[in-house]
């Protein structure tokens, strides 16, 4: 008979068998590849063009004002009176513009009927929201009433984000590099008294030093309702952009 050894381990492995998955004692199982959805162009790529045109129609708009050219081209009065120059009419073609891009890199919103719905319902909800918070909060001054629209605008711009969130980041980024540079003017326009829709104050408004006018009627309303503004009709109109770009791919 074989002598039995005792005490020692045998460094013989048997053969694995074939198709089998055998690993080294203590290997650990290869990580399994992430899968990634399109990324789409980058940010600065997309703002490029939008942030180009933008401060120049800023530009051209208080140029307008000083020189006290057309009213209807170039209100003068508290919000601009719907003037024709503005870069709050840029909103359609820059959303349209940015949903084109998205759905050409192949990045769509998971539903278009949502992403047509959430912005639709929060333009819709805006006067809702506006009387059921005044209603609750009886805003009595005229800073009341910039605070109760900054927050439904706030709601409203998230409902928009949420329907097609790679749109609302693009959007949200170009919304604020759209409005600061507004805020900027409006500081100098309200310390200079320009006479321009930059430094009018709302009707009713209260005479405040110039910080806090600038405060109340420039910082606040530009980044707040104008951003809502910017991200809920660009959203629509993005989607709108979306469609043409796979109608053209067909």
């Amino acid at each position: 008979m074989p002598r039995r050894m005792v005490g020692r381990k045998s460094a013989w492995n048997p053969p694995a068998r074939p198709g089998s998955s055998a690993r080294p004692a203590g290997a650990s199982r290869p990580a399994r590849p992430v899968r990634r959805g399109p990324a789409g162009p980058p940010l600065l790529r997309l703002l490029l063009v939008p942030v180009a045109v933008t401060p120049g129609v800023t530009l051209v708009r208080l140029g307008g004002e000083l020189l006290e050219w057309s009213p209807r081209l170039f209100g003068r009065v508290a919000g601009g009176g719907l003037a024709l120059v503005g870069i709050a009419w840029l909103v359609p073609v820059v959303g349209f513009y940015f949903g084109y891009r998205l759905a050409r890199a192949g990045v769509r919103p998971s539903s278009r009927v949502r992403a047509m719905a959430w912005p639709i319902g929060a333009l819709a909800s805006v006067p809702i929201l506006a009387w059921l918070g005044s209603r609750l909060a009886s805003p009595e001054t005229s800073q009341d009433h910039l605070v109760l629209w900054a927050v439904v605008s706030g709601l409203t711009a998230a409902c928009a984000l949420v329907a097609w969130p790679a749109l609302g980041r693009v959007l949200l980024a170009y919304a604020l590099t759209a409005r600061l540079p507004v805020v900027a003017v409006m500081w100098f326009a309200i310390q200079g008294n320009w006479g321009t829709h930059y430094d009018a104050p709302p009707p009713g408004f209260p005479a405040v030093p110039p910080m806090a006018r600038w405060l109340w009627t420039g910082l606040l309303p530009q980044m707040t309702i104008w951003i809502a503004w910017t991200v809920v009709l660009g959203t629509l109109f993005g989607v709108l952009g979306q469609v043409v770009a796979e109608r053209r791919a067909e």
